[in-house]
């Protein structure tokens, strides 16, 4: 697909052509089988941030970090990725903290010391970004998570909206205090990604393709639902429906698996020329054959992160290279 004038990879973008990403940046503590801890810069927009910026795009994120040790260590870890992390007018006072058990399987768990805000005034506001993405804590959790809703909905006059509902059910409460909080940032996305493990816990029982469909007569012109291993589904406001196939990698472990996705997401619909509020229309009328084009991609990059530990998402070098991805097949081609 052709970058076409919604943004070069090369870093020669104009300063409209950029992603703004709201939402937490933490530290992540992963506590192995093994025992072993590792201290590493988390957070699932922040991640997706990351996955944007290493696939060439500018990504700009607003978040909530204290001037603190592990502040730092997030800021150096983001920056280094290419993602500018906007200063604003307040912070915490101290950064949060989450962490991640992982089973022998490497699939996470998550305990949190956390709190969430958004600062009033930030710098790099002047001009409007293509794409607003947010999800997770920081849509829920109070007293940001209003104040973030309030500020999709401002944005969506300019830009395409992005939601991941991504629930932590340790950290929100119970499903029924959280469904109202989803659904109204359902409304005003333009895409949902969303996982088959939030819509068995916010909606047990209903199946995640109905949900889906739900959601895209509701607002959303592409609903998509993710099933780990098994690959995606996704339904159009235009009623496409379709399915792809993951493909089958050697697991180290699943962190972040679902943020790379959302920035692949995000990037193809970017190359697409399907992002801005000037080109909603052309996105709720979006060919399934570029829908399904878009899936497998991100099929492949959600792949590639989880055949490697932590949430460490692929270059766009590395995601077009098909050795890279065929050195991480767990039944490799003869």
């Amino acid at each position: 697909m052709s970058t076409g004038d919604h943004g070069p990879r090369d870093g020669s973008a104009t300063q409209a052509r950029r992603a703004l990403v709201v939402g937490e940046a933490l530290v992540d503590v992963v506590a192995r089988p093994d025992g072993t801890r590792e201290e590493i810069a988390g957070g699932s927009p922040a991640n997706v941030a990351v996955g944007l910026a290493r696939l060439g795009r500018r990504a700009d994120l607003l978040t909530w970090l204290a001037p603190d040790a592990a502040g730092d260590l997030v800021r150096r870890h983001l920056e280094g990725a290419g993602v500018h992390v906007l200063a604003g007018d307040r912070a915490p006072a101290r950064t949060s903290v989450a962490t991640a058990h992982l089973d022998a399987e490497g699939a996470a768990t998550y305990d949190f010391d956390l709190e969430w805000d958004l600062p009033d005034a930030w710098d790099g506001d002047g001009d409007d970004p293509l794409v607003v993405h947010t999800g997770s804590i920081a849509a829920v959790l109070r007293p940001g998570g209003a104040r973030v809703a309030d500020l999709l909905e401002q944005r969506r006059g300019t830009s395409t909206v992005t939601y991941d509902p991504n629930l932590r059910p340790a950290l929100m409460g119970e499903p029924a205090d959280v469904l109202p909080v989803v659904e109204r940032l359902v409304r005003t996305a333009d895409v949902v990604k969303v996982s088959d493990e939030d819509l068995a816990w916010l909606l047990p029982g209903i199946a995640p393709a109905e949900v889906a469909e739900e959601w895209s007569r509701g607002g959303p012109a592409l609903v998509v639902v993710t099933h780990g291993g098994e690959g995606a589904f996704a339904c159009t406001a235009a009623g496409a429906r379709l399915q792809v196939a993951a493909p089958r990698v050697r697991v180290a472990d699943t962190v972040g698996a679902g943020d790379s996705f959302m920035a692949g997401l995000v990037d193809g619909l970017w190359s697409a020329g399907l992002l801005g509020a000037d080109r909603r229309d052309a996105l709720h009328d979006v060919a399934a054959a570029t829908v399904e084009d878009l899936l497998a991609r991100c099929a492949r990059i959600a792949a590639i992160t989880v055949s490697r530990r932590g949430a460490n998402p692929p270059r766009t070098d590395e995601l077009d290279d098909p050795s890279v991805l065929a050195a991480v097949l767990a039944d490799p081609p003869a």
